[in-house]
């Protein structure tokens, strides 16, 4: 490949730079995509053996708020293979969500030379505030979330008929709910890069607030699995407090819509 040559504009030569000193070609992008789907598939593997290990400690923990929330009710299996088939989808979770950091610091790697230096710089800390906020509403979900879910949902009506669950059915409600919450709260993250490539303003955000309540407490019906209004409060209010941190969000960081078009443009390496 030819080198750089002195007679080069400084942008150029900042291109040049970022990339990595010269351009590769599409085979080396081939093979680097390849060494690095390797190293993904290496560290899925490890988190399965991992998970694997901590499997049973992953369902207790699952599982605690039908213990505490609802006693008279069992987690049960109606087929040979349920509950086998149940511990492996929970041992598989756990391993994707530990080799998770391995996908994410993997695709950095391959994505970020073809990115501006200014790119560069909003990249990590977008990614690390991701990682920050689906943990917390993970967090937010098995705390307050969850528990008077399940609570209301297994001890509804049990003069009538009592709680017999599969564990398969449960497994399934719960991790549901835990990741859409985790998906919610993401809200602030998303309202600031609509911010920063001028396609909204915290203005024009605050101007929507009578629509984002109705849509806020409307979301919250469709995640929370129960009609009681104080579950749906509960993912309700917190959603609305992310949606005033993406505001604030917005009024900090966001650019002005007249420059979205300037902001769109990406420099060619």
């Amino acid at each position: 490949m030819a080198t750089v040559t002195q007679d080069r504009s400084p942008s150029e030569a900042s291109e040049e730079e970022f990339i990595g000193g010269r351009p590769m070609t599409i085979l080396e992008h081939l093979q680097e995509l390849r060494q690095r789907l390797i190293i993904c598939c290496l560290g899925l593997v490890a988190g399965l053996v991992i998970s694997f290990a901590f499997t049973n400690q992953f369902m207790e923990v699952l599982v605690r708020p039908v213990h505490e929330k609802a006693q008279n009710a069992n987690l049960i299996f109606t087929s040979p293979l349920e509950n086998f088939t149940t511990f492996f989808k929970v041992s598989l979770l756990g391993g994707l969500i530990l080799a998770m950091p391995v996908f994410v610091w993997q695709t950095l790697m391959f994505v970020l030379p073809g990115l501006t230096p200014q790119e560069k710089r909003w990249v990590l800390p977008v990614v690390a505030g991701i990682f920050v906020s689906f943990a917390i509403g993970v967090i937010f979900a098995y705390f307050v979330t969850l528990p008077p879910a399940v609570r209301f949902l297994l001890n509804f009506n049990t003069d009538i008929a009592k709680a017999q669950i599969k564990i398969g059915d449960y497994i399934s409600f719960a991790t549901r709910l835990l990741f859409w919450v985790g998906v919610t709260f993401e809200l602030p993250l998303f309202i600031l890069a609509l911010a920063r490539f001028g396609l909204i303003t915290g203005r024009k955000l605050l101007s929507w607030w009578r629509y984002v309540i109705v849509l806020m407490f409307l979301v919250a019906a469709i995640v929370t699995p129960t009609p009681d209004p104080l579950t749906q409060t509960l993912v309700a209010v917190p959603m609305l407090l992310l949606y005033l941190i993406g505001v604030l969000l917005a009024f900090l960081f966001g650019r002005d819509v007249p420059n979205r078009g300037r902001l769109l443009k990406r420099r060619r390496p």
